[in-house]
């Protein structure tokens, strides 16, 4: 669990006891007393009204001004949480979304659920492979135990990884699991997709004290370059939609000229090849070069 996460539920089980000891959280949330000391610092450095007391029953609480209103969401916040986790259902279903969404459609009341917003996906068989990848790597995870896999870089090459497992990270269309590679002995993210023959080793392992303090590791996201491009009025909406109305002006010729970024990468010429003629890219000139490589790459397979 992520200190954040760790803070919040310290304060939810706060407002709803009186007193808990720091023995208690400790075996709670598998973390040392002293850990828990800092955690109940870092609140009151933050204005969160916690207060201590000592002896026998002693340990920590909430001051009860601060317990104005225990039931800290509404119906609509409720509501809303369960929309969210509705589209993550659809993105990809997991056993513990699903108890999640029970457990919340109980506490809300039944005037509450005709929800207001509905999304869709497209059902891609594939999701049904990946997801016993996910349910492998969030039990690793949970129980601290090392995971191996065979993992295919980008260029092919396949290689036998053992991992501590720390966090899973869900990007647009992809999954992601962060963890400490023991090969590499070094921090890594893996790509779901290119895990293969993934197994929970019967080792245990003590998290690592620099994870928390790592930044949050980016290397999955590519680095994007800005780019001109013409585009026909009929791609206008789906433009729109990703980069907003601003990346798009209109010229007196009837054309329209948007400004977009867009990975520097075959990620990037794939997403702008997939508008066909309805896009062309103008600036800068090293990427048209590059783009037009790519464009006659493809050809050749038809030639």
């Amino acid at each position: 669990m992520e200190k954040v996460e760790r803070l919040i539920s310290i304060i939810m089980i706060l407002l709803k006891k009186e007193v808990v000891s720091a023995t208690e959280f400790s075996q709670l949330f598998h973390v040392s007393k002293r850990t828990i000391l800092r955690d109940m610092e870092t609140l009151s450095l933050s204005n969160i009204p916690i207060y201590s007391v000592t002896g026998v029953k002693g340990g920590f609480g909430i001051m009860d001004e601060y317990k104005v209103d225990k039931r800290l969401l509404s119906n609509s916040d409720l509501a809303n949480i369960l929309t969210a986790l509705g589209g993550l259902e659809q993105i990809l279903l997991t056993e513990e979304v699903e108890r999640t969404m029970k457990k919340i459609e109980a506490m809300v009341s039944p005037l509450s659920l005709n929800r207001s917003i509905q999304l869709s996906f497209y059902d891609w068989e594939g999701r049904s492979e990946i997801l016993e990848t996910l349910k492998t790597c969030q039990e690793s995870i949970f129980k601290k135990r090392l995971v191996s896999f065979d993992y295919t870089d980008k260029d092919g090459a396949v290689t036998n990884r053992m991992v501590e497992p720390y966090e899973l990270h869900f990007n647009e269309t992809s999954w992601y699991l962060k963890g400490f590679c023991l090969q590499r002995q070094g921090y890594r993210t893996f790509k779901l997709s290119r895990i293969d023959h993934i197994a929970m080793d019967e080792h245990a392992f003590r998290p690592r004290d620099d994870w928390s303090e790592q930044e949050q590791d980016a290397s999955y996201l590519p680095q994007l370059v800005s780019i001109k491009a013409w585009i026909s009025p009929s791609i206008k909406d789906q433009i729109i939609e990703r980069y907003g109305r601003r990346s798009i002006e209109n010229h007196s010729s009837g054309c329209l000229l948007a400004t977009i970024h867009v990975p520097q990468n075959r990620t990037g010429f794939q997403f702008l090849a997939s508008f066909g003629t309805h896009l062309k890219v103008v600036e800068p000139e090293a990427y048209v070069d590059d783009f037009r490589n790519f464009l006659y790459q493809m050809m050749e397979n038809y030639s």
